[in-house]
């Protein structure tokens, strides 16, 4: 046992160095540009799979767009908890909202009164901080679907949406709708995979780019 773990790296900023060195190396970058490849690179250091690349769709603009949003103080909101606590907040303005309102009992009585999951209620409470802000969904489908819908309806539309939920029921299907739909910029991983971990990554890729 004192063999295996002798010798093990300990120096965070050289663990960072290494690591993004070793996805610039496996991965295949080449048809991100600058600020797609730092996406890319965040996303794929999250979640430890290099072909990610193959899914990560990253619309035209999406990361000035965010950029911009972050500069003009704009609220994040975010589908989940765990969402909000993946994302550095020393990247963001220190007065920027970073908002979750899954686990308000208001939350849970809208959720009720539309049918729906706490996520997409979540998103219907927040109405009022969607025009220029950002949405994160890292875990639930119908929050992104609920998203998607109140736009359609009138609702003045994020700056920036990234939408990569994960999961079996409905996470490849909302994801193909946000591409579909073209409401707003968007950074998005199609297919089954996603998360938290992933959402938050790609936050704070636009908000840092690769710096810690």
């Amino acid at each position: 046992m004192a063999d295996a773990v002798a010798g093990y790296r300990s120096d965070p900023d050289e663990i960072y160095r290494e690591s993004f060195a070793i996805i610039r190396r496996e991965a295949d970058l080449a048809r991100f540009d600058g600020d797609a490849e730092a996406i890319a690179i965040r996303l794929i250091h999250a979640c430890g799979m290099v072909d990610l690349v193959d899914d990560l769709v990253v619309s035209p603009g999406a990361v000035a767009a965010g950029r911009e949003a972050i500069a003009n103080h704009r609220p994040v909101l975010c589908d989940v908890e765990m969402v909000r606590h993946g994302i550095m907040r020393r990247l963001l303005p220190q007065d920027l909202p970073v908002l979750c309102r899954i686990g308000a009992s208001e939350t849970a009585d809208r959720a009720a009164a539309l049918g729906t999951t706490r996520a997409a209620a979540a998103m219907d409470r927040s109405r009022d901080d969607l025009a220029g802000g950002i949405v994160v969904i890292g875990n639930a489908p119908t929050a992104l679907f609920h998203l998607l819908e109140m736009v359609e309806s009138g609702c003045v539309p994020p700056a920036l949406i990234i939408g990569i939920p994960v999961g079996f029921v409905g996470a490849v299907e909302s994801k193909d709708a946000l591409i579909a739909a073209g409401c707003a910029p968007f950074i998005t991983v199609r297919g089954r995979r996603g998360g938290s971990a992933m959402a938050a990554a790609a936050l704070n890729a636009v908000a840092g780019g690769l710096g810690r």
